[in-house]
């Protein structure tokens, strides 16, 4: 039976990131190893979904393929209207470049630049201009609207992962994908920041996928998949941390 988990929405909403029969293997004959296993998945626009299992569950490798950084060994992947699982090396990082958006645990910001030129980076790199009303937009909306001749040293942890956050949206993406955003964070700031993602689904017609291991972190998304063994094993819609947690616990070690 086919393993297909999609968020609950009208017929007529277009998906965001879907993937069919989605397999990843990693080596070879006896030390093959099946990351992921015959997953499909639809997730429209406009949605925040997290996604949990056990350490080796296959979530890394997931998000990997999924965002166009790693190809599938059989099965497809489509952002938007496009099969980057066929493009090949050099056109599937042009489109992550201008089609999605990257959050990671670590910021990845450069010292030396302004909030404003690390946020801008992408579209500089792309060969664009930034639109200054929409690039206001966005800092305000991420809450560094006064903070954006400062520098990464001059702002908190919670701070540089909201610079990492518009500098995610401001290439307005067909996704943004997000790996354990709020690890390296402290209670406070991750709420903020998760609130953020929140947000920026609803208020930017955006579509975030979330890989975590906090059950806290995963409550904040509309839906929850679970995957073990590489498989898709389950799903929450809108949970407590504390039926996330109870989920996990019957998966195994994590």
């Amino acid at each position: 039976m086919k393993n297909e988990y999609s968020v609950l929405a009208p017929p007529a909403v277009r998906a965001a990131v879907r993937l069919e029969n989605v397999t990843k293997v990693y080596g070879n004959g006896r030390r093959a190893v099946t990351a992921l296993d015959n997953v499909s998945l639809t997730l429209p626009r406009s949605t925040f979904t997290a996604v949990m299992g056990p350490s080796g569950s296959g979530k890394s490798t997931f998000l990997h393929c999924a965002a166009g950084l790693d190809q599938p060994s059989s099965g497809s992947v489509h952002l938007g209207d496009t099969d980057i699982s066929r493009l090949k090396p050099k056109a599937r990082s042009i489109f992550r470049r201008d089609h999605i958006g990257f959050v990671f645990q670590a910021y990845n910001l450069l010292g030396a630049l302004t909030v404003e030129q690390n946020v801008t980076l992408p579209l500089l790199l792309a060969g664009h201009r930034a639109d200054d009303q929409y690039l206001t937009f966005v800092l305000e909306a991420v809450g560094l609207g006064s903070h954006r001749k400062r520098k990464p040293s001059e702002l908190s942890g919670g701070q540089q992962q909201r610079v990492a956050i518009a500098r995610a949206l401001i290439t307005r993406p067909d996704a943004l994908f997000a790996d354990e955003p709020t690890g390296a964070l402290d209670s406070r700031s991750a709420k903020q920041v998760l609130e953020l993602l929140r947000r920026t689904s609803a208020e930017f017609d955006q579509t975030v996928v979330m890989v975590t291991h906090d059950p806290v972190a995963a409550s904040y998304a509309d839906r929850v998949l679970f995957l073990a063994d590489g498989k898709l094993v389950g799903h929450l819609d809108r949970p407590t941390p504390a039926q996330v947690a109870d989920r996990m616990t019957h998966l195994g070690d994590w």
